[in-house]
């Protein structure tokens, strides 16, 4: 019988709506995160695509992802304030000290302060930060959810790629 991811678990299904839509983002966040680990630094930045994805620029988009949606939308404090790019190609894009450490690290980090600013926030509550304009975080969480998957995915392929190659 194969093992069903923890949100299957029945402490998480009896849970209300926004306490599954928070385990779910951790679940993606955690395998996201995971897509780099046993990998060699040159592995986790090899391109084997033509758009700039690679293993570790989707770990640091994903960071990106974190800071726009649980802090530039909560806060409205400006991408520029928050140090991200203005946009969201330019997340992908690598430099010279990134690492799976650091990014990694980033990533876990930037994780973290978005638990921190949606505690106090009801699925209803409206987020009044980013230039799309009011967003309700039921939303919020929805489109980080549905891009977070979409990312593990791309990940998988890619991981695949390398180690199978």
């Amino acid at each position: 019988m194969p093992a069903f991811p923890p949100t299957f678990a029945d402490r998480v299904v009896a849970q209300p709506a926004q306490a599954q839509c928070e385990a779910f983002l951790d679940e993606h966040r955690g395998a996201l995160n995971g897509c780099l680990d046993g990998l060699t630094e040159e592995q986790a930045r090899r391109s084997l695509v033509v758009s700039r994805t690679t293993l570790l620029g989707l770990v640091k988009h994903a960071t990106f992802v974190e800071k726009v949606w649980f802090d530039e939308a909560v806060t409205g404090r400006s991408r520029a304030r928050i140090g991200i790019p203005e946009r969201s190609d330019e997340s992908f894009v690598l430099a010279d000290d990134d690492t799976i450490a650091t990014v990694r690290q980033a990533h876990r980090e930037a994780c973290a302060a978005s638990r921190r600013a949606t505690a106090s926030l009801g699925m209803d509550d409206i987020l009044r930060g980013h230039r799309r304009g009011p967003l309700p975080l039921r939303w919020v969480y929805l489109h980080v959810l549905r891009e977070l998957a979409q990312h593990c995915g791309h990940a998988d392929i890619l991981r695949e790629q390398l180690l199978n190659g």
